[in-house]
């Protein structure tokens, strides 16, 4: 894949200095641009990394990049830039999911965050991906990640955006899969919700994800086979 731009935006209050490299190694060979509220906070995230990866206000991020990852969760583009036009005709990447309730008793999805997005600015080509495992999962090597398969779930309405974050998550290691139209986000967004569920209400263990595995056929009809309901 041809090197490309892509920006981080909405950098975290709190975050930490020593996260930033994981970035620029995550997306080897494409340039990387850390977008922040604060220009200074912006810049000293990119020259701390080197690598030369960059960095600035949240609006010359995406003045910058090809693909944005929009980590400012339930935060719309028309809140966040001053400029949201700039996004038009870029990929923008939700890796985002609702915020985790008491109990897990997560309310019924009828607009996804990444359909939220999309209504707020219509212009840009919103994909959403990369929000079914926590962020540890992006710490596993490439040629690890590629053994065990380890699912991504690529949903919008652009087929050619998806097929280019299909590539990008394909370089790290993960196994891409299309979903289809932004509205299978809604589902996509459950599934994170329930991975959430065994990730810290079950196997308390950030490492635990999802893989889709296409079994081969069954050689054998021990239970009779699929047959039409009579019921």
């Amino acid at each position: 894949m041809n090197a490309i731009k892509i920006a981080r935006i909405a950098l975290p209050l709190r975050f930490k200095k020593n996260e930033a490299p994981a970035l620029p190694r995550i997306f080897g060979g494409h340039q990387v641009f850390f977008g922040s509220r604060n220009a200074a906070k912006g810049q000293s995230v990119g020259e701390f990394v080197g690598n030369n990866a960059q960095g600035g206000t949240n609006d010359e991020a995406v003045a910058f990049a090809e693909i944005i990852l929009w980590t400012a969760r339930g935060v719309m583009p028309s809140t966040l830039l001053a400029n949201p036009s700039l996004l038009d005709g870029k990929i923008l990447i939700d890796c985002n999911n609702q915020e985790i309730p008491p109990g897990f008793a997560y309310p019924e999805i009828t607009e996804s965050l990444a359909e939220k997005i999309a209504k707020d600015v219509p212009n840009a080509r919103v994909v959403k991906a990369f929000n079914t495992m926590a962020q540890e999962v992006f710490e596993i090597g490439t040629e690890t990640l590629k053994a065990h398969q380890v699912s991504v779930f690529i949903a919008g309405d652009d087929a050619d955006a998806r097929q280019v974050v299909a590539r990008l998550a394909d370089e790290i290691g993960f196994s891409p899969l299309d979903c289809g139209v932004l509205r299978h986000s809604r589902l996509i967004e459950t599934v994170a919700d329930f991975i959430r569920l065994i990730i810290i209400g079950v196997e308390k263990n950030p490492y635990a994800t999802i893989s889709v595995h296409n079994l081969p056929s069954a050689t054998t009809t021990r239970l009779g086979g699929r047959q039409a309901s009579e019921l």
